[in-house]
């Protein structure tokens, strides 16, 4: 149907008219990830000043380094979201592939002599294979069994990298790559441009995949699983292939997100091996909205730059200057990323991506809210 109406007025001449709200909504909904794709990528040419945000013009080296790291998060939290909010799975280990994708391109390139090419290639199809062998045998197990395995798997590949067998890691000091071994379009502030553009192209790709993987019947699989896995068995599916399906392609998303962390650092570090760092995956897709399309990006996103934001606050002399009930808190970024957390957490179940829905709500009075899924529920929490 037509966005627009033809009206006839009294003359019998026809008139165009307005495009109906609805309608205007839907084309907004249909066409702002196009719109948000366009601006993100033309961010490097433009000088916009966005005081609070960022401490440079939209357009300057540092504020480009910080934008790259916000995409590159957002993409790490829609993959390890294909586990946790697809498939039901909750991992403690999902940073080990990650950081297997950068330390093992690294040893390549420092180790063996290759070209950065063979090497990432290289350091990817080790991520992979790592996330299948470990992932066939923590899926042997469910429930918190399968999480406390994930676990200690990935405590012992922080504790392998800290300990610097053969002096391939560098322990706790990480293992810089030097930046003749790199491409030269990626070295350099003067190519930070090039290195925010490899972090967009790698967000775009995660969402691709992981937006036409969950739509297939894999997909639909992942989700009956979820759901009642019990009852994917008795259909005649067997959920193990399935589950390591997903485990393997998160791990796969992870490695390649690990390959752009290395050329945005420019080395590998020991802190992307902590099971911290997967914690943090957790919270940023709590945040945004686990099982949700755009939930875990925007999750990681916001949670990456208020990471960074709020340590530049808790430094400054605005907050130095204020009585020591306020500042000794307010001085530690992790306690304001906390609160931002359960605030978000406590007004927005389900999280950010909750929030059109729950705006749309109020709008239309106590009728109906619409979930994510597409299906509707009374307010008062009724079907």
């Amino acid at each position: 149907m037509s966005a627009v109406t033809e009206t006839h007025d009294r003359t019998g001449e026809k008139r165009t008219a307005a495009p109906a709200p609805g309608n205007t909504a839907r084309l907004l909904r249909r066409w702002w990830p196009a719109a948000a794709l366009l601006i993100l990528a033309v961010a490097p040419y433009s000088a916009l000043p966005l005081p609070g945000l960022l401490d440079g013009p939209l357009g300057s080296p540092g504020s480009l380094q910080l934008l790259a790291t916000c995409l590159l998060f957002g993409a790490l939290a829609t993959g390890y979201d294909l586990l946790l909010g697809r498939t039901g799975l909750l991992s403690f280990g999902h940073a080990l592939y990650f950081a297997a994708g950068s330390y093992a391109t690294n040893m390549f390139l420092l180790e063996a002599g290759l070209p950065f090419a063979v090497s990432a290639l290289l350091g990817l199809c080790f991520g992979i294979a790592l996330a299948l062998v470990l992932g066939s045998v923590s899926l042997r197990v469910t429930g918190i069994g399968f999480s406390m395995v994930t676990l200690a798997f990935a405590q012992a590949g922080s504790i392998l990298v800290s300990r610097n067998p053969g002096g391939f890691t560098g322990g706790e000091e990480g293992r810089a790559a030097p930046a003749d071994l790199l491409p030269s379009g990626l070295v350099g502030i003067e190519h930070t441009a090039n290195l925010y553009w490899v972090a967009l192209a790698y967000l775009v790709l995660t969402l691709a995949v992981v937006h036409w993987v969950v739509r297939s019947p894999t997909g639909r699989v992942w989700e009956g699983i979820k759901e009642n896995e019990r009852r994917v068995e008795v259909l005649g599916l067997k959920p193990y292939g399935f589950k390591l399906t997903a485990f393997v392609l998160a791990g796969a998303l992870a490695a390649l997100g690990g390959l752009v962390h290395l050329l945005l650092t420019g080395g590998s570090t020991p802190q992307t091996t902590t099971s911290d760092f997967t914690l943090s995956l957790l919270v940023m897709v709590v945040l945004g909205g686990s099982g949700t399309r755009w939930g875990p990006m925007v999750g990681g996103i916001l949670y990456t730059w208020a990471d960074h934001r709020l340590g530049d606050l808790a430094g400054s002399g605005a907050v130095a200057d204020l009585p020591a009930v306020l500042r000794v808190p307010l001085s530690q970024p992790l306690f304001l990323l906390g609160v931002l957390f359960v605030a978000v957490v406590h007004l927005l179940p389900g999280g950010l991506a909750r929030l059109p829905s729950r705006l749309a709500a109020v709008r239309r009075g106590p009728a109906t809210e619409t979930l994510p899924s597409g299906k509707a529920r009374k307010e008062n929490g009724r079907p």
